[in-house]
């Protein structure tokens, strides 16, 4: 492969990578392995382990021991964070080895992860490592005859099922909090996509991160995830992906009476008011649809479009989207890479067929695509729909590069098609009346309501979902830090 990274080159040499249990690299039990393949241009680059219900118990073994013997739960606050900072300083150094690594194993292009997927790493753990120094565990109880007080202390082994779409950033934002608390880690990444995680753990063991504290064991998620859910011996278990595993995840913990945070599937809305740079919100959104090849759960796939600039909207959007650079990952000049894998690209052009055959107007034709020299790459167009509000493709999360364009006359109706969601997670509304737009965010049913922009993640600001979006908690704020914290109540009677 031209232009690795020397570091890269020699990191995808070794094979199979193996799990890390107790600070050790160790093979699955039973010696199979999964290859690993480049989507964009289909080729093997490295293999996993393929580890199964053995494996998930020897990691979280390791995990609850650490959390009893490492020293990490009881540590002054301020030691862990030194730790902590010490990762995030490594994973700066290494940032374009993860970038490169991140960009061949999801189909990203390179820019992408290097500005934001790696860095957003850091940012995470320092964000928790300095929360959790500044954040009190102990609140006294004002209660008559009784000398009370609450404390908060961590739960013990937090697990984590990872998404392929952004496994190294999802990875800092689920076990960074959990860290920072005091927790011991057991993460179960993609099979599509786990060699950034791994790579990762290489990195903790240097920064003097305890061995045990974190641990990765890879696998596909019938197995592998399904035997770390169903571990008796987890405290907290975190999962991103689909609503319909994400059943199966909560099913299985609450048969154990395990607390689960669950971090799902959207269909974000964009409402579009005629106030607006219609053309600069059209390019936007094409944006939108295109980061991460549209892969990205809480990404404007309904644009809901006043009718009066529905058609200048559309062109620009389509404009946009035409001239967008599709390639490989490592080429510089790709502004979209492929999907992860021939199973999606299937998903995505199949949801255009049904859409098409449903009646959606078809305002720009999608499909797979071709890549001189990446014949082997899974590779979809850009597409948008319009038509009906029942139309399957503006309702079903697609997980690709479309969107669906629908009209509205009034605010109460464009409210009201973004609230016939099954999901919610993140909408966005776009107008130069901020009273409008405030109103409209506030009436929008979800976890997170943007205005005048789409995607956007600071670290302090809440993200989570609702209905078929998650439950149990949300990312990136404070409130974050204390769902890996338990609460413990101390209680005296004074006479």
């Amino acid at each position: 492969m031209k232009n690795l990274h020397g570091a890269v080159s020699e990191y995808l040499s070794y094979n199979p990578k193996r799990n890390f249990i107790g600070g050790q690299w160790v093979g699955a039990a039973s010696g199979e392995t999964i290859d690993v393949v480049d989507p964009g241009d289909g080729s093997k680059i490295s293999a996993i382990a393929s580890s199964g219900k053995a494996d998930v118990d020897a990691a979280v073994n390791a995990a609850s021991e650490a959390f009893r013997k490492s020293g990490w739960a009881t540590m002054p606050v301020n030691d862990r964070a030194v730790i902590l900072h010490r990762l995030a300083d490594l994973v700066d150094k290494h940032r374009d080895i993860l970038a490169q690594i991140e960009s061949i194993d999801v189909g990203k292009p390179l820019a992408q992860a290097v500005s934001n997927d790696v860095p957003n790493v850091s940012q995470t753990l320092r964000y928790y490592a300095d929360l959790a120094v500044h954040t009190r565990r102990a609140e006294p109880i004002a209660v008559s005859g009784y000398d009370a007080r609450s404390i908060r202390v961590p739960y013990g082994v937090c697990a984590f099922i990872i998404p392929w779409n952004f496994p190294i950033l999802l990875v800092g934002w689920g076990i960074s909090p959990a860290l920072a608390a005091g927790n011991t880690v057991v993460v179960k990444p993609p099979e599509d996509a786990s060699l950034s995680t791994l790579y990762l753990c290489k990195l903790a063991k240097e920064a003097g991160v305890p061995d045990g504290v974190i641990n990765v064991v890879t696998g596909y998620g019938e197995t592998a995830g399904a035997a770390l859910a169903e571990n008796t011996d987890i405290n907290r278990m975190s999962f991103t992906g689909s609503p319909e595993v994400g059943r199966l995840i909560a099913a299985a913990c609450g048969a154990n009476l395990v607390p689960v945070k669950l971090e799902l599937g959207g269909k974000g809305a964009a409402v579009v008011f005629p106030d607006i740079d219609v053309d600069a919100a059209g390019k936007a959104l094409a944006g939108a649809i295109t980061l991460n090849s549209g892969q990205v759960c809480c990404t404007a796939t309904r644009w809901i479009v006043h009718d009066s600039i529905r058609d200048q909207l559309v062109e620009s959007a389509r404009t946009a989207l035409t001239s967008t650079k599709i390639g490989h990952g490592l080429n510089p000049e790709s502004q979209m890479g492929p999907v992860i894998s021939e199973k999606q690209r299937s998903r995505v052009t199949g949801y255009l067929e049904r859409g098409e055959s449903e009646g959606a107007e078809v305002l720009l034709r999608g499909g797979t695509a071709t890549v001189d020299g990446c014949e082997g790459g899974y590779y979809v167009k850009p597409a948008l729909l319009g038509g009906a509000k029942e139309n399957i493709c503006a309702s079903d999360e697609i997980f690709g590069p479309v969107a669906y364009v629908m009209g509205f006359s009034d605010e109460d109706e464009a409210v009201d098609l973004v609230n016939r969601s099954r999901y919610g997670l993140a909408n966005s509304v776009w107008s130069s009346d901020l009273t409008r737009a405030n109103r409209v965010a506030e009436q929008m049913v979800a976890g997170n309501s943007w205005i005048n922009a789409h995607n956007i993640f600071a670290h302090g600001i809440p993200y989570a979902g609702c209905n078929l979006s998650g439950m149990g908690g949300g990312v990136l704020g404070p409130d974050t830090l204390f769902d890996y914290l338990r609460p413990q109540s101390i209680v005296r009677p004074l006479s």
